[in-house]
Order: structure tokens, then C-alpha cells, then sequence
């Protein structure tokens, strides 16, 4: 979790003015911390927190910090109360915003502010490799680790993007050290924090632009999805989320059901026989990579894109399938 310094000196302070507490940031051994009255926590941070987001930070927040000695407080520029009261009473998670709005406890003091209202942020120059373009290049990458040393033409090909896009977003990735050229050949650098931003920015940023519509099952039923004849229909319609996550590992039953196609939805009424509803258990959304023939043979979207839905949904049950997925299909990114 890349960390914005302006925001956690702006947010601390903020802290230390409303609770009068003697608070300071602190680096040891590339590690980051805050310290509030003479304890010490360590860092995590996000941009912002949302809907979108929030089971993906948990699952972060819980594989990178939840199982260190040390306590640990989020950081971010805004958490919607309703998530924050879900972070401190479900999970017991330290968090402070911007508004100064926090939960902290130790075994010697708890701070509680809640109600601070979110102030207008002026906007800066956004990252373009963790906006759509740049995501998409970062997937074909992560998916492709064969194929690193491909031309910018390519890639842009691939991912479906502009070439000044790759230029872009490839000079960006290596001021941010994950993308290296050397005389041997290009790398992909942190490779894991590389996926674990990806993750937080498609689930952001992506994929509510890739929602078409909301659907249901109406002759076919629920326990029989797998029987939807998905190769008949002209065009792609591949399994993501639960039932891929099912298809790939055989380690769980789907109860919400995600559907990634290239097609007009209105084709799937009768192609699939499901019917449009605004609380639908299907999710239909848009292709936007190039597919691979492995992939479609097999019904699937590719493994990296089923661990990332499996992730932001927030499930026990899907975060442990995506956890199998990520040490076998997506070993390559450990």
C-alpha cells in the first residue's frame, strides 16, 4: 500500500489538534510508522475507502499487517462511516481519515471521533497507471509474464489501449519500482504489492465501469448454473467470480453468479434464458482484455480476474478460494 506522506501528516495532525495527544511518524528498517503517546503503530494506507473497496482492504489489511506483533492503524483520506463502524466492531481495525474521524484502541487508551464531515479535497494529478488504461496494461502484463519484453505497439495491441498510453504508463511503473529494464531484459519488480494495488484500483476505478446489467435465472435454476450452455451463444460468455472460482478449484459453491461477456446483454434473455432484475443474483459485465483460447475453452475468465472479484467481495468463503488460486494459478506474482 503505497503511502501519500501529505496525507498522513495532514490526517495526524488533525488527530493531535482535536485529542491533544503527542503524535509523530517514525521510519525504522524501511518500516513506517505513527506513534501515538508513546505507542508505536505501524502503517497501512489506502487513498480512499468505498463500497467497492472495503472487502479488498480487509483481506489486505488482514494478509499484510492482522498477523504482525505490532498494532497497526489505516490511514486514508476518507472512510464513510458505515464502513468504519463494520472496520472497528467486526474486525478491530485502527483507522484514521483526513476529518480526523478514528477508532484506536490500546491497552492504555481508545480514541473514538466520529462525525467529522468530509472536506472538499482539491483533486492532484492521478496516477496513470492505476486508471483504466494503466490497469489494463498492468493485467495483460501480470498475465503475461512471458511476454514482458513485448514492443509498447504490442502491449498497446494486446491491452487494448493507446501507444502513448503504454509509454505513459510504463514510465510511471518504473518510478514507482515495478517495472525494470535492464540489458537482460525487462521485469516486473514487487510483484505482490503490484497486485495488491491492481486489485484495490480495479475494484475502484475498473470494474463499476464494467457493469451492463443486473440479472436472474428464471427456467434454468440456481444449483444448475454449470449446465448454461454459455459456448452455444455467438459471442464470448465466460464465468468469473464465484463460478469460476468454483470451475478453477472445485473448493466452493456459488451463491452470487458473475458473468464477463463481449456481447449485448439483451442476448443472453434468450441465449440463456435470464431475465433482467435490478436485484438479480447474476452480474453480466464487459469483456475488456483480449481473450485467450484457454481461457474460453475452459469457461473462465482468466484466474487473475477471478482472484480479484473473489477479493472485493468480501466473503470468508471466496477469500480462501482466491487465496488457492493465488498460490497455484498466479504462483508466478508470489
Amino acid at each position: 500500500m503505497a503511502i501519500d506522506t501529505n496525507i498522513i501528516e495532514e490526517a495526524t495532525s488533525k488527530l493531535q489538534a482535536i485529542s491533544g495527544f503527542i503524535i509523530h511518524s517514525d521510519t525504522i528498517n524501511n518500516e513506517n510508522y505513527i506513534v501515538i503517546n508513546g505507542i508505536k503503530f505501524r502503517l497501512a494506507y489506502v487513498n480512499e475507502v468505498t463500497k467497492a473497496t472495503q472487502g479488498v482492504i480487509v483481506h489486505l489489511l488482514q494478509t499484510e499487517f492482522i498477523d504482525k506483533t505490532s498494532p497497526f492503524i489505516l490511514i486514508s483520506k476518507y472512510i464513510p462511516n458505515d464502513i468504519a463502524q463494520e472496520y472497528s466492531r467486526k474486525y478491530q481495525i485502527n483507522y484514521l481519515d483526513l476529518n480526523g474521524n478514528c477508532f484506536i484502541r490500546t491497552n492504555t487508551f481508545v480514541i473514538l471521533i466520529q462525525g467529522k464531515r468530509r472536506e472538499k479535497i482539491e483533486k492532484t494529478n492521478q496516477s496513470r497507471a492505476f486508471q483504466e488504461a494503466g490497469l489494463k496494461i498492468i493485467f495483460w502484463l501480470l498475465n503475461n509474464p512471458e511476454q514482458i519484453n513485448s514492443t509498447y505497439r504490442i502491449i498497446a495491441k494486446k491491452s487494448g489501449v493507446s501507444l502513448a498510453s503504454v509509454g505513459y504508463v510504463i514510465q510511471e511503473l518504473t518510478e514507482l519500482n515495478f517495472f525494470m529494464k535492464t540489458q537482460k531484459g525487462n521485469f516486473l519488480k514487487n510483484k505482490k504489492e503490484l497486485l495488491n494495488r491492481w486489485v484495490l484500483a480495479y475494484h475502484d476505478v475498473l470494474r463499476p465501469r464494467l457493469l451492463l446489467k443486473k440479472m436472474r435465472f428464471t427456467k434454468n435454476e440456481k444449483k444448475e448454473w454449470d449446465k448454461l450452455p454459455l459456448q452455444d451463444v455467438q459471442g464470448s460468455v465466460l464465468w468469473g467470480g464465484e463460478p469460476a472460482g468454483a470451475i478453477l478449484t472445485r473448493y466452493l459453491y456459488p451463491e452470487a453468479f458473475t458473468l464477463y461477456t463481449d456481447i449485448p446483454w439483451k442476448t443472453l434473455i434468450h441465449d440463456l434464458d435470464l431475465a433482467p432484475s435490478e436485484n438479480g443474483e447474476i452480474e453480466v459485465m464487459k469483456i475488456f482484455w483480449m481473450e485467450e483460447d484457454n481461457f474460453r475453452n475452459n469457461l473462465i475468465v482468466p484466474p487473475l480476474l477471478i482472484y480479484a472479484d473473489l477479493i472485493g467481495s468480501g466473503n470468508d468463503r471466496n477469500i480462501e478460494t482466491a487465496k488457492i488460486i493465488l498460490e497455484n494459478e498466479l504462483s508466478h506474482i508470489q
